[in-house]
């Protein structure tokens, strides 16, 4: 994978790498909201371009995948360039596990999908997910200014998204020593870069920061086997609709204090990168609440009545965690970031 980080790449690099890969006919996908950026990224590919499909949505339903997939071989792509941000990328990946076609990302968040050679499909209200290397980009482009739009709200969840990845991958099983460097790392940068973003949203060197702590922590993803905290956020948001960065955001202090005391020196780790005096899953949840990100699955529109059902199926399978996962624990879990309470005072 080559990356390139530096403002105004989307559209002074794109085209690019498109022509180092020696793609002839990209195709770009999009969601809805960010078709303008989209469409510039498009038109930077000059006759290169195959077509726009700006159809992506969260958590890639199976029905937009297949549409998707059928614009690409109508085209006749060679190529596919994801731009925005998770959905979109995870778009482009459903494209290329089916297709075979090389893949370029062009993130507008901090999701870290583009790192990573995971792909996720939701189908009849369940989302699964697998690893193939196929879906892994060629090439990666950072621009900060593409990530100007991305109002401030959404800037902070989707950094708390990248965090949530470098936490899980420091008690991870797979976990390795360099592994553990670029987590810590991608916490800390996240951490710092984030209250610049809030502070002064155009700032293209906050931009810039969390656009690498993106990366490390994307690569963390990639890298290892990740724990209860995601499946919990993948049941949450393939079953129940829960947005994606919000619902990583209010889970994670809560999966993690559920965690420590089985992974010690992973929440150590963590309380290190923040800075923080106070443990790690406090000073979490503290960091989303300076930055005024929810802190509850209610206000993300969670029925109380959901919680059994959800710690239902993030236990019907069997996954790597440092604490034993069981219906008990995972309701806990549930219902404490339901409520939105400090972590472990429920």
């Amino acid at each position: 994978m080559r990356v390139v980080l530096r403002a105004g790449a989307a559209v002074t690099a794109t085209a690019g790498e498109a022509e180092r890969l020696g793609l002839r006919r990209v195709l770009v996908v999009c969601g809805a909201r960010g078709k303008d950026t989209a469409q510039a990224v498009a038109d930077s590919l000059g006759p290169a371009l195959a077509g726009l499909h700006d159809e992506a949505r969260m958590h890639v339903p199976v029905e937009v995948a297949d549409r998707a997939v059928e614009m690409a071989l109508a085209v006749g792509a060679d190529g596919c360039v994801a731009v925005g941000g998770g959905s979109a990328i995870g778009l482009g990946k459903a494209i290329a596990l089916r297709t075979g076609l090389p893949l370029i990302a062009v993130p507008s968040t901090y999701a870290g999908s583009e790192m990573t050679p995971v792909w996720g499909l939701t189908e009849h209200g369940a989302k699964r997910t697998g690893r193939d290397r196929t879906v892994l980009p060629r090439s990666v482009v950072y621009d900060p200014e593409l990530t100007l739009s991305l109002p401030v709200p959404l800037s902070v969840t989707s950094g708390i998204n990248a965090i949530a990845h470098a936490v899980e991958a420091l008690y991870a099983p797979d976990a390795s020593p360099i592994v553990s460097l670029m987590a810590g790392e991608g916490v800390r940068a996240m951490a710092e870069a984030l209250p610049d973003v809030a502070a002064d949203p155009g700032s293209l060197d906050a931009r810039g920061r969390a656009l690498y702590a993106a990366w490390l922590c994307g690569s963390c993803l990639g890298a290892t086997t990740m724990g209860l905290h995601h499946k919990l956020c993948h049941v949450l948001g393939g079953t129940f609709g829960l947005p994606h960065a919000e619902t990583h955001t209010v889970v994670l202090p809560h999966a993690l204090a559920h965690n420590a005391p089985a992974a010690p020196a992973a929440a150590d780790a963590v309380a290190r990168a923040l800075g923080a005096a106070e443990d790690a899953p406090t000073a979490l949840w503290e960091l989303a609440g300076r930055l005024g990100a929810p802190r509850s699955l209610a206000e993300l529109g969670l029925n109380e009545a959901d919680l059994t059902v959800a710690a239902d199926l993030a236990t019907a399978q069997p996954y790597p965690n440092p604490r034993e996962v069981t219906p008990e624990g995972v309701l806990g879990v549930l219902r404490a970031a339901y409520r939105g309470v400090a972590p472990g005072t429920d």
